[in-house]
């Protein structure tokens, strides 16, 4: 086997996000695309010689490609040791899991997440560190550095390697290990869940659930917990085989894009239960019996209720949320007795607080939750303490939720995307927005008052770094707040995101349509960004 060095030059949009480098399936394929960012990870990265690396994805288009490349250069660069998922199926929270037990130096995980896969598709490729999460900006910022000045990469003459089971492998000096990632992170699963209580729920006949998986990678993992070890009744989960193209659909778990998920549980004869998972199984919706749990709601009642669940009965070292998520956890943790955190978007704010013991639960409005048990938001984690709940309380979804409301209030929130705007006009508007919020404070508009806005800057409690210019906020002051966004994960133009919450502790109100009841802050948000005039849209592509 021989090593080849290869000359390059570099691309200039290698500049990863929020959930590292998302880009077209056609860039990727571009003639050293890939092996241009690969080889500035390694590059970036201190003492990676003999170390072990973790590597796997969501199955989408374009990923055993990119795995038998990766090992290759892997290899040539002298990694010691591969764990590869079989098939090439890792979701990112059981690559988390892998990448801690194993003691490894990282991770590197190929998804774009909930955008479309296939040919015509998206895909990514996102680092991960030691202690199981995406890198940091001081990582991510050396990679980026990197690729603009490449010259060659290395990678290693040899034929593919087996991914279709489990089996050891030489690949030149490297050991390689195709592995099951399913059962590793189901045996975690175990050590922080009831399991019979749960079991005691799903195989009684009288509760129903239905888990769909888009056909996308959480398939396998939910075949093997819902039906082998949980006992629920084969078909419970729904679009369990994970295909290249996501079968044709959007593999994000909303209101629009589980659109068939929804159906049957607003349906008649819906089930008791329904949840859905995105393309690498990191991200989760809950549903009830003709009832839909906001995710702000979902990890404010996962943390008013954690004593109930095994892995959490001891308490909470404190909660965190990122900044655009309501602020309905809040109230639950000034309640508790607890530290709230406030960070910006991405999980990777959360890896320094969950390490420090400062955060146990943390959650982003983007259908995120996760716990200190791997350092990535978890969607099947999220469903199976749901389950945990739902089997100590016998009570339904909507009862609880409801419950919850009226002990802590309830945060009527909304988030409209804009997606595929230009890039332009979306930036203008941002720029626009970020000039006025020095002026704002003590505006009136219609019955609310401005009581503070500004662009919100981050400064970690545990290291000192400081993040800017995370999203603009409007705060009023009757507690209600807007705040604007362009998400860094989508792949085409600009997605312009409105997040609008109206805070209502009286209980008597809290069966109004969401949508209804903030409608003058609809109206508001569209009045003060101009959102028409920048973006020619009439109404937000959706809305969660």
């Amino acid at each position: 086997m021989t090593i080849h060095t290869v000359t390059t030059t570099p691309f200039t949009d290698q500049k990863p996000g929020t959930s590292g480098l998302r880009k077209a399936v056609t860039d990727f394929q571009k003639p050293n695309y890939l092996e241009n960012f690969i080889q500035s990870i390694f590059d970036s990265l201190e003492g990676i010689q003999g170390q072990t690396l973790v590597l796997g994805g969501d199955g989408r288009y374009y990923n055993r490609q990119a795995i038998q490349i990766i090992l290759k250069m892997a290899s040539a660069n002298g990694i010691g040791r591969i764990l590869v998922g079989c098939n090439g199926i890792f979701s990112t929270p059981a690559a988390s899991g892998v990448i801690r037990k194993h003691k490894a130096l990282g991770g590197i995980i190929l998804s774009a997440s909930h955008n479309p896969g296939g040919p015509d598709g998206d895909f990514g490729v996102k680092y991960n560190v030691a202690n199981g999460g995406p890198a940091p900006e001081k990582v991510t910022e050396a990679i980026f550095e990197r690729t603009k000045t490449i010259t060659e990469y290395k990678i290693l003459e040899a034929a593919d390697i087996n991914l279709d089971r489990p089996a050891s492998f030489k690949l030149g000096a490297m050991d390689i290990e195709v592995m099951d990632s399913v059962e590793p992170y189901v045996e975690l699963m175990q050590t922080l869940f009831d399991f019979e209580k749960i079991k005691g729920l799903l195989s009684s006949g009288g509760f129903r659930m239905s888990m769909d998986s888009l056909h996308a990678v959480t398939g396998p993992y939910a075949h093997a917990l819902f039906e082998k070890h949980l006992g629920a009744p084969s078909g419970t989960v729904l679009n369990g085989t994970p295909l290249e193209d996501f079968g044709g659909g959007h593999p994000d778990p909303n209101l629009v894009y589980a659109h068939d998920l929804v159906e049957i549980l607003f349906g008649d004869n819906a089930p008791d239960f329904g949840a859905a998972s995105d393309g690498d199984g990191d991200r989760n919706m809950i549903l009830g019996r003709k009832f839909f749990v906001t995710p702000s709601d979902s990890l404010a009642v996962l943390t008013a209720n954690a004593k109930l669940v095994p892995g959490y009965k001891n308490g909470l070292a404190g909660v965190a949320r990122s900044m655009p998520t309501s602020a309905a956890v809040d109230q639950v943790a000034k309640k508790l007795g607890i530290d709230c955190y406030e960070t910006p978007t991405g999980w990777k704010f959360f890896g320094n607080l969950l390490d420090a013991d400062k955060a146990t639960l943390c959650g982003e409005e983007s259908f995120g939750t996760g716990s200190n048990h791997i350092r990535e938001k978890d969607g099947l984690w999220a469903v199976l303490f749901w389950l945990n709940i739902l089997a100590v309380r016998g009570e339904s979804v909507e009862q609880i939720v409801r419950d919850h409301w009226k002990t802590y209030g309830r945060n009527y929130y909304c988030r409209h995307d804009y997606e595929a705007v230009e890039s332009g006009p979306a930036n203008e508007l941002m720029e626009r927005l970020r000039s006025m919020t020095v002026e704002l404070k003590g505006k009136q508009y219609g019955d609310y008052e401005v009581a503070y806005s500004d662009d919100f800057s981050y400064t970690d409690p545990v290291d000192g770094s400081v993040s800017q210019k995370q999203g603009i906020r409007i705060g009023f002051t009757d507690g209600s707040r807007i705040v604007f966004r362009l998400s860094g994960t989508g792949t085409k133009g600009a997605t312009l995101r409105v997040y609008i919450e109206s805070y209502e502790p009286d209980a008597s109100q809290h069966n109004i349509e969401t949508q209804e009841a903030l409608k003058p802050l609809i109206k508001l948000a569209d009045e003060i960004a101009k959102i028409k005039e920048f973006t020619g849209r009439d109404e937000p592509t959706v809305i969660t």
